[in-house]
């Protein structure tokens, strides 16, 4: 909902806009990819510009958000900070990685064995990278 100038003449500390968070179901494969380059730069051996995910991905429900990056990203990232010389240290291939996903999630659809094995690495990578979600979500807008 934007708050027009008009409300703003009424009531002055409405400065502020706020904007509907957009339906991840309807976002483009591009919008999709733009968010998962986004938040596997949490991944990277170097820096994390965690306000910059957050800018990024902001547009979207925190809550979807935070799903993506465990369930989506995180299972095919993680092992970047795990090994103790990561491969990885400025970005990682935007193609790859949505090729990387892909493959991923039509692995755990066709699979009970795999969906239930996912569901305990995505408990563990909630827990070990608890703090990945906590810096980027701290960055959003309140």
């Amino acid at each position: 909902m934007n708050v027009d100038s008009e409300s703003n003449m009424e009531n002055p500390a409405l400065t502020t806009t706020t904007r509907a968070k957009r339906d991840w179901a309807s976002a483009t494969d591009k919008e999709r990819a733009d968010v998962h380059w986004s938040l596997s730069d949490a991944f990277v051996d170097n820096e994390v510009n965690y306000a910059f995910i957050a800018r990024q991905t902001e547009d979207y429900d925190p809550q979807e958000i935070r799903r993506i990056l465990y369930e989506e990203v995180a299972p095919v990232c993680h092992t970047n900070l795990e090994t103790v010389i990561p491969m990885i240290w400025s970005a990682f291939n935007l193609q790859q990685l949505q090729a990387d996903i892909a493959e991923t999630l039509k692995a755990r659809e066709s699979s009970r064995f795999r969906r239930q094995l996912d569901k305990l690495l995505i408990r563990w990578l909630e827990f070990r990278y608890k703090y990945i979600w906590q810096e980027i979500s701290r960055h959003y807008p309140k």
